[in-house]
């Protein structure tokens, strides 16, 4: 199985680098096989879809998410993908593709969906934020704090879909 780890988020934005902290771990720590890529896609859309192109068979997106939880929460769940009837015909096909370059990951499993390469399964490893408005701040500390634990979920998520 071949399976794709994508860190998003704007290290710009304090808590939300945190996709991308977990993505430059990982790279630093690699310890997987030759079967699992790590890819810091930060805000980068079309990278990520062009990314996709190369025919995985699952995908696990590390990314701030804001679900009014405590900071530093942990969410593993399965992304609602919404499917593009008449894509060319579409205003949210369209939106997104105007603004792919930097978009957020909705958008781009959209756009990998129209396109048909969107893994067959997607999960979003995600943190609760503290806050990302601030430009130019540092992560939370709850946050910081997340990061191994979302690593070690990521790896507990790769064992159940290599059985």
């Amino acid at each position: 199985m071949k399976i794709l780890i994508a860190g998003v988020g704007n290290i710009l934005r304090g808590d939300d680098g945190f996709g991308v902290a977990v993505a430059q771990t990982l790279i630093e720590n690699n310890n997987f096989s030759e079967r699992v890529e790590i890819f810091e896609a930060g805000i980068a859309g079309i990278a990520f879809v062009q990314e996709l192109m190369n025919e995985y068979d699952a995908l696990i997106i590390a990314d701030a998410v804001d679900r009014n939880a405590t900071p530093g929460t942990l969410f593993v769940f399965e992304p609602e993908i919404p499917e593009i009837n008449g894509a060319a015909a579409s205003a949210d096909f369209h939106s997104t593709l105007a603004d792919a370059h930097y978009t957020e990951p909705t958008k781009v499993l959209t756009l990998a969906r129209a396109l048909n390469v969107l893994p067959p399964k997607v999960f979003v490893v995600g943190c609760q934020p503290a806050g990302y408005d601030e430009f130019g701040a540092e992560m939370s500390e709850p946050v910081k704090r997340a990061v191994p634990l979302a690593i070690g979920r990521i790896k507990s998520l790769i064992e159940s879909l290599s059985r």
